[in-house]
């Protein structure tokens, strides 16, 4: 079941994630975040992007979320998205599931642009994107170093909504609620 997010998901969707962190390249962090940091930036997505998880008998098992890839005005409709998936939750669906979701609200809100960043060694993460229409547009090499290597850096977009000209920046995700 794919649902909204709520305060009291944070700690699986921690759960999720510091695997991520203390086991792979997949994220660029060296320290899994606290509790309180990860709170705060669940609050800072939501007060503007969605933030989805996947729940299978009472227990998340995986999340995607969206957020703001640059500050200027003129980026506002560009989101960059996110997944972290629980490992039984890996192959089964659930990825593109969250994505269809989250990129039906983000086209809703008014986005046009999505971008995915991975790293490079990440194929499977890659491979995942382009099976859901995102097409690499840039390869920026050796510039994030962890567990002593240097790597690769992936973006990948998707455009949600043809040319169109906006009336007002995107809605908030809360309005369609």
């Amino acid at each position: 079941m794919i649902r909204i997010a709520t305060e009291k998901d944070i700690p699986a969707m921690l759960a999720i994630y510091r695997p991520y962190v203390e086991n792979t390249t997949h994220s660029f962090e060296y320290d899994v975040p606290c509790l309180r940091t990860f709170t705060q930036r669940f609050y800072d997505h939501i007060a503007q992007f969605p933030w989805l998880v996947w729940e299978e008998e009472g227990r998340v098992q995986g999340y995607a979320y969206a957020g703001a890839p640059w500050e200027r005005a003129g980026y506002r409709w560009c989101a960059e998205t996110s997944i972290y998936l629980a490992p039984q939750a890996q192959g089964r669906g659930v990825g593109r599931a969250l994505y269809a979701r989250l990129e039906e609200l983000l086209a809703a809100q008014g986005y046009r642009m999505v971008y995915a960043v991975v790293t490079g060694e990440n194929t499977g993460s890659v491979a995942f994107h382009e099976r859901l229409g995102y097409r690499k547009t840039a390869v920026f090499q050796n510039c994030g170093f962890k567990h002593g290597r240097w790597l690769d850096v992936v973006w990948l977009e998707k455009e949600l909504r043809g040319d169109f000209v906006p009336s007002g920046f995107p809605r908030n995700w809360i309005e369609l609620a």
